[in-house]
């Protein structure tokens, strides 16, 4: 932070920041400083998200879905949702 500090910003630096406009103010949130706004943590909701469960395959079957390399699992997840759609 010293070194953050100790700069002295120039008149080209000056150029590079963009003018405020006003819609950009409009959505501007006052505070202190102190109370920086958080979000939440993670990955967002959403409306169905998978559920773990466990399911008894036989080694064949897991190794030939592993044979296709990452994202076997998204794939056997498409394969059965295809399967039982109605």
């Amino acid at each position: 932070m010293a070194k953050v500090d100790a700069h002295a910003i120039t008149a080209e630096e000056y150029d590079a920041i963009p003018e405020l406009t006003d819609a950009m103010m409009a959505r501007a949130v006052s505070g202190d400083g102190l109370n920086l706004l958080k979000r939440g943590r993670g990955r967002p909701r959403i409306d169905q998200p998978k559920r773990q469960i466990t399911l008894r395959l036989d080694a064949d079957v897991i190794e030939a879905m592993r044979a296709g390399g990452p994202g076997w699992q998204v794939r056997a997840n498409e394969a059965l949702k295809k399967r039982f759609q109605r």
